[in-house]
């Protein structure tokens, strides 16, 4: 299967715990960061997610925030992840933003051209990349 998502990290599910609807499930990217997913309990059972089980966080582009000087800082969001901006791409609207984060992994952001000039971003620069849990797919194999 191939997808359009931009984002497919590889990791292995640390814990799954079921709720009435939706279902959390923890997992350890290859390079070590945690992440966070909210999905259904109806997928979870579907995929047959258990701890232990290599798995993969998918993210579109577009879900992905990019944040400065955000170490410390409390937001609602379950996933802040640290990396650097590797590679900027301008476009006529949007800029693709890629971090590469401090595990190895490749996080690409797309955010607005004017987002990027509010922050002042530059190849190099320390930034988070967050993520909302609900907005994180899991795959498997």
């Amino acid at each position: 299967m191939k997808i359009s998502a931009r984002n497919i990290l590889a990791g292995k599910i640390d814990q799954v715990t079921p709720g009435a609807v939706n279902t959390e499930v923890n997992l350890t990217l290859q390079g070590g960061e945690k992440i966070a997913s909210i999905i259904t309990g109806v997928s979870a059972e579907a995929l047959g997610l258990k701890a232990g089980l290599d798995a993969y966080a998918i993210v579109k582009a577009n879900e992905v925030i990019i944040g400065k000087g955000l170490e410390g800082a409390r937001i609602s969001a379950r996933n802040v992840l640290a990396g650097k901006v590797t590679k900027l791409e301008d476009g006529a609207v949007n800029s693709e933003v890629t971090v590469t984060l401090t595990g190895g992994s490749v996080l690409v952001a797309s955010i607005t051209k004017s987002s990027v000039a509010a922050l002042s971003l530059a190849i190099g620069d320390t930034v988070s990349a967050i993520i909302k849990a609900s907005n994180i797919i899991i795959g498997i194999q």
